[in-house]
């Protein structure tokens, strides 16, 4: 056989073995390139008195009014959706619920100030009497919502309060139920209040039962201000329907906290999900990534109030800060 010929013989052996990868040595390793899913991004921010300018007659907004006792003013009013904006920026979440907003028009206008995304709003009006409210922002591209309505939360032993929202949405085709939650407040005195979040954990508990007669397996996030601590009564009544308080390792820590109150961390903003989202089927929490949005900006960093969330108002004093609650996420993938 010609030299020639017995050459290009062996050229085309050797392609054909490596087109085959058979030969490559077999202690080399060949590197795929795993596609990781970009989990969903769960946020929760009580804003801290998002009110707009007009005096409403129907609600106790007077103060927060032109011409009432704060002497807020359309410059005063563009810093707070300003400053609100930042948060909306540095959480970057695909979800948010929020707190302590007045109204559709608040929301729009903050929506409007943050540009990194465009969410889509839900919003209620609640019969509280200072006419503040539960709202979800959503990205649609990463979120779609089934339906949304507002849990009326009728109190024995008070008067009107905030609404609970209530969302159902899906996720990588998953469905996921999400409640928003902004629960009664110390305001009049802890031992007046702590049977009104009673009667609100219980109507929790009652909704996410009739949720589960239906769908056994449905996953559930609750967010929101809940004005007790993961270890307080109220919260530790939720795990009598599989619910668990991601903030509740938390606890103890120093410096550690959503909220100050006489120099004592709490962690009133709380992300608690049911062990359906605890488990490796469907939708799962991404273990560790409970989160509190604490920047060295968000905390007063010198004074009496040192560690304090840094706060827009102090009673009727414009500090122009952020908030007096710190911001909390959290993230989601589907297995």
């Amino acid at each position: 056989m010609h030299k020639y010929m017995k050459h290009y013989l062996l050229i085309t052996f050797c392609f054909l073995i490596i087109s085959n990868q058979s030969c490559i040595p077999t202690n080399k390793i060949i590197a795929t390139k795993k596609v990781v899913e970009h989990p969903l991004s769960i946020g929760f921010w009580n804003v801290e008195n998002l009110f707009d300018l007009e005096n409403d007659p129907d609600k106790n907004d007077d103060e927060f009014a032109l011409g009432g006792r704060k002497n807020v003013d359309q410059q005063i009013y563009d810093l707070k959706i300003k400053h609100s904006s930042e948060v909306l920026n540095d959480l970057n979440v695909d979800v948010l619920g929020l707190c302590e907003v007045e109204n559709y028009q608040v929301l729009k206008d903050l929506n409007d100030a943050y540009k990194g995304r465009s969410y889509d709003i839900i919003h209620y009006d609640s019969p509280d009497n200072r006419g503040i409210d539960n709202a979800l922002f959503y990205d649609k591209n990463r979120f779609t919502v089934l339906s949304s309505r507002a849990i009326e939360n009728k109190l024995k032993n008070g008067g009107p309060t905030r609404d609970i929202l209530y969302v159902i949405g899906e996720y990588n085709n998953a469905r996921l139920h999400i409640f928003v939650n902004h629960w009664p407040s110390n305001y009049g005195g802890k031992e007046r209040a702590i049977p009104k979040r009673t009667e609100t954990a219980e109507l929790i508990i009652k909704e996410i039962q009739n949720i589960l007669s239906v769908e056994k397996d449905a996953e559930i996030i609750l967010i929101g201000d809940f004005n007790e601590n993961p270890d307080d009564k109220n919260i530790t009544l939720l795990e009598e329907v599989g619910l668990t308080s991601l903030m509740k390792p938390m606890l103890g820590k120093p410096k550690k906290g959503t909220y100050v109150y006489r120099g004592e961390d709490s962690f009133l903003d709380q992300i608690i999900v049911n062990e359906h989202l605890q488990d490796s089927e469907s939708l799962s929490i991404v273990e560790e990534s409970a989160y509190i949005l604490d920047l060295p900006k968000y905390r007063q960093q010198e004074g009496n109030y040192k560690h304090y969330p840094y706060r827009f108002w102090a009673g009727n004093r414009l500090l122009g800060g952020y908030s007096d609650h710190l911001a909390i996420k959290v993230k989601i993938i589907h297995n």
